[in-house]
């Protein structure tokens, strides 16, 4: 079944999308990820330009971001006064992220630099979840005695830095300065590459910031859900990438999907989930790394363009 998308220019099957959706959805219950980064490259793999599947996924994030982030707020599991510090840097990195993508995109050089950029971020991110996977499976096949790990509240050179604040919610004392730089770093990987970023972010609260776990998840979605959004209507307003149709046909499969995977995901060890993850990003990795180095068949195409056609 055909559905046209305005925005793409393109024909493409609604079934298709929706097992698309589905299938990032499954990912996204089994491993408790966002799935923008593989949604986009799934997208692009099909063809669908550049800016509108990097534009679409947005809205798709925000979409399906919205009932977790509402939820944790009801359970008051977030940190609205970090997550606050959080939002303010990620919305300045979107405006920055959506200007640098309009120049790469005025130039021509988005298609190369989004599939660079996937083909480091993925490759680099899938080769570290890989040896932590197998480090913590020889681990648990060893049963020898862990390291002890640094408490929530315990800093290094976060301890040092100027304007501090104090984290009531979270039991931090620490400076704005990390929490915005984070924060801004998100927004500008999220608006170049259409990925809300909550496999970085999280890490990087827990780690940097020794944010305690019982609200580092929900204070991560409100950052995603707000900074998303923000992203969503500056690709909207900018450069009219937005193809509303495509996300909504790839919600309503992600949200079938997510069930499934949620299920199927409680059969499975924490180590054994990472190694898998780390597979099929590596994958998704090799992907790219082939499209940049084998030349098409076809490497150029010519038609003809009347007045009033379309090629």
């Amino acid at each position: 079944m055909p559905i046209y998308l305005p925005i793409a220019e393109l024909s493409v099957d609604l079934f298709f999308l929706i097992g698309i959706g589905a299938a990032i959805g499954f990912i996204s219950g089994l491993f408790g990820v966002g799935g923008g980064f593989l949604l986009t490259p799934l997208l692009l793999f099909s063809g669908v330009p550049a800016p509108v599947a990097v534009g679409s996924v947005t809205a798709q994030v925000v979409a399906s971001s919205t009932s977790g982030a509402l939820s944790y707020i009801r359970r008051g599991a977030i940190d609205l006064h970090l997550g606050g510090f959080l939002v303010m840097g990620g919305i300045f990195g979107s405006f920055a992220g959506v200007w640098i993508f309009g120049l790469l995109r005025a130039v021509g050089q988005l298609d190369l630099f989004i599939s660079l950029g996937y083909l480091i971020f993925l490759g680099s991110v899938g080769v570290l979840m890989m040896i932590e996977a197998v480090r913590s499976l020889l681990k648990s096949r060893l049963s020898g005695p862990r390291a002890p790990r640094r408490l929530p509240g315990q800093h290094s050179w976060v301890q040092i830095l100027p304007g501090r604040v104090r984290f009531k919610k979270s039991r931090l004392y620490i400076s704005i300065i990390p929490i915005l730089m984070i924060g801004f770093a998100i927004g500008i990987v999220g608006a170049l590459l259409g990925i809300g970023g909550g496999f970085i972010l999280v890490p990087a609260l827990v780690y940097i910031l020794r944010v305690p776990g019982s609200v580092v998840v929900g204070t991560s979605l409100l950052h995603l859900l707000a900074v998303m959004a923000v992203t969503c209507i500056l690709h909207a307003t900018q450069s009219q990438s937005v193809d509303i149709l495509l996300a909504f046909c790839l919600m309503v499969g992600s949200v079938a999907g997510a069930q499934f995977g949620a299920s199927a995901g409680q059969h499975l060890r924490g180590d054994q989930l990472r190694a898998l993850l780390a597979l099929i990003v590596l994958g998704v990795a090799l992907r790219f790394a082939l499209s940049l180095f084998i030349a098409p068949d076809d490497p150029f195409s010519m038609s003809v363009i009347g007045f009033g056609e379309t090629a």
